[in-house]
């Protein structure tokens, strides 16, 4: 035996370089890393989704732009996320945890920053899960519509599969980790095909396309500012602003690549890889599907008809372009695509509501900090499939068929999530070369990268919380209440609520990351 052998201590012998990696931020090994490289990727580019997020929210890029918002807000706009992934693959590495975004806020800004990050967060997860399985339950719905299985639309009937939908994905999320990580696998080659499908069949099949000119170049104001005037001021810094909700809700939920790390080999590199690629690919793929979808919108004695979408969303340019035949198979592959994108989101939630409860930060720790027999923190998948049936209820209400309820939980999931990546941004910015990077880093570019990606995230998110709509304005005369975008309701709701609970109480007790491996242990890696 070599003198460097014979001087390891046995838990160095027994721990892989990924536990050893998370045994010096002070944590044991308890999910299991059964999780490739790959599908790391894969759980970030299922609930980033095109088939999703793109679809889902169509009608809210048209109303609010036209064409031109979805031709060149998307490309854009995913430079500036693309931008804010690079930033989070170089924290990942260097602190690769369940939790990371807010243990990196806590490690980079203290306890109170970890605090506000992890509920922002976590707040940002449970309403990104609940908007997927919504919009999911909405295309199931419009699906057996086209087929001719239903009669007619129906909230209350959206929200019974919705419920149903809940119910599924949380009965899959408890079974074994490496069970999820092959549905994830499956989910990225139907994302692939399905997109590839959806683009061949609009390109194909519709009698009649849009110009280059008009995809392009027409604008369109469906949102009721500004009498729908596409020449003033507020059209191009309010209205297309109001749109951005397109691409910013599509490309978010990259960070589950961070929330599943702790299972995942290699974490350090592949992580970090996997948030950039999943991002890229996406916008790369999503931008090709939205211009066929674009594309083939239909024309009303040669006019396009821009005016029906907002309600109708892509179903009514499916229907419409396609025939009931063609519209409700399209349907039906996006539909099972939210579903695969739905459950990744409940594991993703659920990962960062277990490491939060880990470190003592949630009502009830113990319980959500716990895994079963496969492994997998059951009891905080179920607690966040009932919080997101919870804050879905007001989208049983709509405003002129539009469920405005949707596009505020969407918001919130976007806001919440997106401020959260902020804060460790900036810290990461403020640390400068003091911080540590690991393997993967974005060397001397962190210094401008970082804060373009502050700066983006706290315009677009100001630009979501404003009234989408003269209806949910309460100083015009047709305000009504189900128009509202609670979006700003909910977040400075749980910002006061954060800030009065911080103050009176949990300043006193939550201390950041708490170890949960022998510290004589974390010396051993530290030397």
């Amino acid at each position: 035996m070599s003198a460097e052998s014979a001087s390891e201590t046995p838990a160095q012998r027994s721990l892989t370089e990924d536990e050893e990696h998370l045994a010096r931020l002070g944590y044991k090994q308890e999910l299991s890393r059964s999780w490739s490289g790959f599908s790391n990727f894969a759980i970030s580019f299922s609930i980033i989704s095109i088939l999703a997020g793109c679809l889902t929210t169509y009608g809210a890029g048209i109303a609010n732009g036209g064409p031109v918002s979805i031709s060149w807000s998307w490309p854009i706009i995913s430079i500036f996320i693309l931008i804010i992934g690079f930033t989070m693959s170089e924290l990942v590495s260097a602190m690769p945890t369940s939790g990371g975004i807010y243990y990196w806020a806590s490690k980079l800004g203290g306890p109170a920053a970890g605090f506000f990050t992890g509920w922002l967060n976590l707040i940002g997860l449970i309403a990104v899960t609940a908007s997927v399985a919504y919009g999911c339950a909405t295309f199931f719905h419009l699906t057996f519509l086209a087929w001719g299985w239903q009669d007619e639309f129906s909230l209350n009937v959206v929200f019974v599969f919705f419920l149903v939908i809940l119910t599924f994905i949380t009965v899959v999320n408890i079974f074994s980790s490496h069970l999820l990580a092959v549905i994830n696998n499956i989910s990225v080659w139907w994302h692939v095909a399905g997109a590839a499908f959806l683009v061949g069949v609009l390109i194909i099949v519709p009698d009649q396309h849009l110009s280059v000119s008009q995809v392009f170049t027409d604008k369109f104001n469906g949102s009721g500012w500004a009498d729908g005037s596409t020449s003033s001021l507020v059209y191009f810094f309010a209205i297309i602003p109001f749109g951005f909700i397109l691409t910013q809700y599509t490309i978010t939920g990259f960070d589950a690549s961070v929330h599943l790390s702790e299972e995942t080999q290699g974490a350090a590199k592949t992580a970090a890889r996997a948030i950039w690629q999943s991002i890229f690919y996406s916008a790369v793929g999503g931008y090709i599907l939205l211009l066929a979808v674009t594309f083939a919108i239909p024309q009303v004695d040669g006019v396009p008809d821009y005016a029906s979408i907002p309600a109708g969303g892509v179903a009514y340019i499916f229907d419409t372009a396609l025939g009931s035949t063609w519209g409700g198979l399209l349907l039906f592959v996006s539909s099972c695509a939210q579903l695969f994108c739905a459950t990744a989101c409940l594991t993703s939630t659920s990962r960062m509501m277990f490491a939060f409860s880990r470190d003592r930060a949630v009502p009830g720790s113990r319980y959500w900090s716990k895994v079963n027999a496969s492994r997998t923190p059951a009891n905080a998948v179920i607690f966040a499939a009932v919080l997101g049936a919870i804050i879905t209820l007001p989208a049983l209400k709509s405003v002129n068929g539009i469920p405005t309820a949707f596009y505020a939980v969407t918001s919130v999931s976007v806001i919440g999530l997106y401020v959260s990546f902020a804060i460790p941004i900036y810290l990461r910015w403020r640390a400068g070369d003091s911080f540590e990077v690991g393997s993967w880093n974005n060397g001397s570019k962190y210094k401008w990268m970082n804060l373009v990606a502050v700066i983006e995230i706290v315009v677009v998110s100001f630009m979501l919380m404003m009234p989408t709509s003269p209806f949910g304005a309460p100083w015009r005369d047709e305000f009504d209440w189900a128009a509202v975008n609670y979006a700003p309701i909910m977040v400075l709701a749980v910002l006061l609520l954060l800030a009065l609970w911080w103050t009176t109480s949990a300043k006193k007790w939550f201390t950041g990351p708490v170890k949960t491996i022998d510290e004589d242990v974390v010396r051993a890696f530290e030397n």
